[in-house]
């Protein structure tokens, strides 16, 4: 393809040549002459001197390049689209109905539904069109699955599960296992019955090795169009609103209420019962303990705004210098302290 039919795809506007051939797509690391890459974040930008790609994808604000360049609004969604078209896909979903999968009498399947090999399917689920589960999955009683689902390997969903069109679902991953809840009695812990549900909403992306708790009484929510990175514990009856982002190994503690759009980035640590306000940003490695308020960046532990968290954390940074610095003045005040003392003693002896 040359770089104009390119342009025209993506609705891109051609900087340099637009009759170049490109005939590979790479990272602007790995390109090599014919290739084109993408430039999304800026602290790769020294590398538009060095990349071999005969053409780059930019924003609209790049211009210090010799490089023919396709400027859009979003350089990396525009990349993505690139790759779908034109990019090799060797997935091999399965088709059909696997003879060793396991299906009750009562289930209801849709259209053009495929079940991989000793998957489990009880009774009474019912599974939309061109839905796609894949080899030891266990898909627990009267549990619903939209259409154009697709559950990778040994993904359990246990029973009365809700799940909405479009849903992605990968390997290892368990929905709806009982909530963390127990009651301390005479030093001994009664477990607490779990009988509420877990429902995701449509076009939801759920990463390798998540755990999402069924509620204790109603539901556990993850909104529309959210995306869940691996390694993801969601506990009992938290709600997450509508194209959140839950980046890995972050953990949010039951009754918990995440807005829309928020982002709580790796390792971020969320207890229960509070709020997290729409657009929200919560910071690597954050301890949030109390509600943040929408539009917010807070960060450090416990979490507060992130501009005071940097401050605090720059004051921190000096404390090896701070402690140096008191031990001289301590030094000196001894030493101001025995001169002190000395003069004293000089002035008593000439008055007697």
């Amino acid at each position: 393809m040359t770089l104009d039919e390119i342009a025209q795809l993506i609705e891109g506007e051609v900087v340099g040549d637009p009759n170049i051939v490109i005939t590979g797509i790479s990272g602007i690391k790995e390109a090599k002459q014919g290739d084109i890459t993408f430039l999304a974040n800026p602290k790769y930008t020294p590398l538009l001197k060095t990349t071999q790609a005969s053409a780059i994808i930019t924003s609209f604000e790049v211009n210090n390049t010799s490089k023919p360049l396709i400027k859009t609004a979003n350089p990396s969604l525009a990349f993505a689209k690139i790759v779908s078209l034109v990019g090799p896909n060797n997935v091999r979903h399965p088709q059909g109905i696997h003879p060793t999968a396991l299906i009750a009498e009562n289930v209801k399947l849709g259209k053009d539904v495929a079940i991989g090999a000793y998957a489990i399917i009880e009774e009474g689920v019912v599974i939309g069109d061109n839905t796609i589960i894949y080899g030891g999955c266990f898909i627990g009683h009267d549990t619903k699955i939209g259409k154009d689902v697709l559950i990778y390997p040994n993904v359990s969903i246990r029973e009365r599960i809700e799940i909405g069109d479009r849903v992605i679902i990968h390997s290892g991953t368990v929905i709806g296992s009982d909530g963390f809840g127990f009651a301390t009695v005479k030093g001994v812990q009664e477990k607490i019955p779990q009988i509420g549900t877990v429902v995701i909403e449509d076009d939801v992306e759920i990463g390798a090795n998540v755990t999402i708790d069924r509620a204790r009484f109603d539901k556990t929510l993850i909104g529309k169009g959210t995306k869940i990175d691996n390694l993801v514990q969601i506990a009992h009856n938290v709600i997450i609103g509508e194209h959140s982002i839950i980046v890995a190994q972050a953990g949010i503690s039951g009754s918990t209420v995440v807005g829309k759009g928020v982002i709580l980035a790796g390792q971020a640590g969320v207890v229960g019962h509070i709020h997290i306000g729409d657009g929200a940003i919560v910071a690597a490695q954050a301890g949030v303990t109390k509600s943040v308020p929408p539009n917010t960046k807070v960060s450090g532990y416990p979490a507060k705004p992130h501009e005071q968290a940097k401050r605090v954390n720059a004051c921190v940074q000096r404390l090896p210098l701070a402690y140096k610095r008191i031990k001289e003045l301590e030094e000196e005040v001894k030493k101001l302290k025995e001169k002190l003392e000395e003069l004293t003693s000089k002035l008593e002896r000439g008055v007697k």
